[in-house]
């Protein structure tokens, strides 16, 4: 199993949030947040003055996906949220080792992959 991490500009989430909910996924994780790439920060004009955001609003999307899906996915994630332009994200791929599902009944399954 892996997670597959892609923080991507605000305004694709939904879009590839709704294209994810056809995927096979074990679980997703949504988090708003802000940070900086390789643009470090940059000016804008908001009306006649210039100001410096030194952090961009991002949206972090985590799933986690047997190991042979994670080209799919990939793929899907990178149609979707390439714009082409500096600042359209990044996308991490990580091993998970193990994880615990926790039930109503307050007891735990462990799956190891």
């Amino acid at each position: 199993m892996k997670e597959i991490v892609a923080v991507i500009k605000p305004f694709l989430a939904e879009k590839l949030l709704d294209r994810l909910k056809r995927a096979p996924l074990e679980a997703l994780t949504v988090r708003e947040v802000k940070g900086y790439g390789r643009q470090k920060s940059y000016l804008d004009e908001y009306g006649e003055s210039e100001y410096s955001m030194a952090f961009l609003p991002k949206v972090e999307i985590s799933v986690w996906v047997d190991d042979a899906r994670v080209d799919e996915i990939l793929r899907v994630i990178v149609a979707i949220a390439r714009t082409g332009r500096m600042g359209d994200g990044k996308i991490m791929v990580m091993p998970v080792h193990a994880f615990e599902n926790i039930v109503d009944n307050a007891t735990t399954e462990r799956a190891a992959t």
